[in-house]
């Protein structure tokens, strides 16, 4: 090696944070062949779960992956059908496929779930590992970027490719690397804590009440979770922890029941502070989950929100460290997932006024009650919370280009299978839903990154079926539709392969 060359990195990619997102991202870069290293500050899991399951497109991006039968629920996990927008409940099913999302799983089980599946595809995760410092990387012309690392065993540096910060709210990574987090800071205070014993009635979406919101959800084995949201408690002072007896006397002032004798598991507080990364990505420094956006916890959109982050950037990233995408690609990582970002903000916000405002709420509230009341205003709430009406701006004019595909039986020569079941290996995949040999001979050089099924899809509803019609369609590895076309010959499919596929490779013998 030359003395002014840059040394090997020790990977491709660093992920700092082991939540749910830094475990989802870790995972899809393997899948995409990617070597990864991830660090975690805490030593072990907390046991602890913030988060109780996760939103129907969440679910569907579990799905493509096959993970739904990891978490002990058999193929499908119970979902809620009936969900709620700022406390208005209304039935998510009136927007095909969607419902209010798996609301029985706890974060713990996610994370679970999430790191034995990582570390089976070869993740490397090191816990007790704290990032310190960012030493490059984050400027327009780094070819590598080097952390310092703080370990039991003392500080360590670690170079890689890229650095992911998935590391919470209060992002080092974020911090290190120069990125505003501008937003609205917090204005109320609310309670989270699992009661033990307290035999509580259950108020699963959350009650509104004369001087706050009250939620209550049985976990199992009599613990129940409790969030507490009392009107006009500011946000609290100092980092002082919160205690049971500051919960039970918010309780007790809201519901009247009296929960102080309850033993409990853990005790916590939120806020409805708002915040996003003015950009996902500055050099070779890339954020995702809370590291790139916070905001009131509603409908679990957060987590939910964090996971298909790195689904959109997991593939993105690993074909850039193969070397067959242009870096350019990882540009398309903010311009897709900032707008999302974005909406999420607003839309929590809205529902945090209207369950959450005080009796100055009282006439928008009576106002979203008479609107439910339309399907449309239903359909349009649905898409928003369960996340299935994400759209990407990938130009063009059809209207599934940069939309997610619902899972489809399809039935070709070898069987049936599905577009959920032919995404598992995290790979294009190009529809030839006509029988067309030209579609085939253009995706042929990119035999490597796009798999090729020749199907046709089971029939649907005609006012359902997204797929009637078409001739070939291309997915993304994130299961969203980069090309589709009614007529026969691929017209517009080659450019669209080397958009996201980047170069071809020799055509397949």
């Amino acid at each position: 090696m030359a003395p002014d060359a840059e040394p090997v990195p020790d990977t491709d990619v660093i992920v700092v944070g082991a939540g749910p997102t830094g475990l989802t991202l870790a995972a899809e870069l393997r899948l995409g062949g990617a070597r990864v290293t991830v660090v975690e500050r805490l030593a072990a899991p907390t046991g602890q779960s913030r988060g109780l399951g996760f939103t129907a497109r969440a679910m569907e991006a579990f799905d493509q992956r096959g993970l739904l039968p990891r978490f002990g629920r058999g193929e499908t996990p119970d979902i809620s059908p009936v969900g709620h927008f700022g406390g208005v409940r209304f039935d998510y099913t009136v927007l095909p496929g969607a419902h209010f999302g798996a609301r029985d799983i706890p974060q713990s089980l996610t994370e679970s779930v999430l790191e034995t599946w990582a570390t089976d595809l070869g993740a490397v995760i090191h816990r007790g590992w704290e990032f310190t410092q960012l030493h490059n990387g984050a400027g327009p012309d780094s070819s590598s970027v080097e952390i310092t690392v703080r370990t039991p065993e003392g500080a360590r540096r670690l170079r890689a490719a890229y650095l992911v910060g998935a590391d919470g709210g209060h992002s080092p990574v974020r911090v290190a690397a120069g990125i505003d987090f501008p937003g609205t800071p917090a204005s109320r205070v609310m309670y989270l804590a699992d009661v033990v014993g307290g035999s509580l009635r259950p108020r699963p979406l959350g009650e509104r009440l004369e001087n706050g919101m009250v939620m209550a959800a049985p976990l199992g084995e009599g613990v129940d979770r409790i969030i507490v949201c009392p009107d006009g408690a500011p946000p609290r002072e100092g980092a002082a922890p919160v205690t049971f007896a500051e919960v039970a006397d918010a309780w007790l002032r809201l519901t009247g029941e009296d929960i102080a004798g309850a033993a409990t598991q853990w005790v916590s507080s939120f806020t409805d502070a708002t915040r996003q990364a003015a950009a996902y990505r500055r050099g070779r420094v890339l954020l995702a989950g809370d590291a790139a956006h916070i905001h009131l916890p509603a409908g679990g959109q957060g987590m939910s929100t964090g996971i298909l982050d790195a689904v959109n950037l997991g593939w993105k990233l690993a074909a850039v460290c193969r070397g067959t995408a242009p870096r350019t690609l990882l540009d398309t990582y903010h311009e897709e997932r900032h707008p999302v970002g974005a909406r999420l903000l607003v839309n929590t916000r809205a529902q945090g006024t209207v369950f959450l405002g005080g009796r100055e709420s009282d006439p928008l509230r009576a106002l979203f009650a008479e609107l439910i009341e339309y399907d449309d205003v239903k359909r349009h709430l649905a898409g928003i919370v369960s996340g299935l009406d994400i759209r990407y701006d990938l130009g063009g004019d059809h209207p599934l280009l940069g939309r997610r595909v619902a899972s489809r039986v399809l039935v070709g020569p070898a069987g049936e299978t599905s577009t959920n079941r032919l995404l598992h290996s995290a790979r294009g995949v190009l529809l030839d839903l006509a029988d067309d040999p030209a579609v085939r001979t253009t995706v042929a050089p990119w035999h490597d990154r796009v798999a090729v099924t020749t199907a046709t899809p089971k029939p649907l509803d005609e006012r359902d079926d997204e797929l009637s019609g078409l001739s070939a369609l291309l997915l993304r590895p994130d299961g969203h539709v980069a090309w589709a076309s009614a007529a026969p010959g691929g017209d517009g499919l080659s450019a669209a392969l080397h958009r996201w596929f980047g170069s071809p490779t020799r055509p397949a013998p």
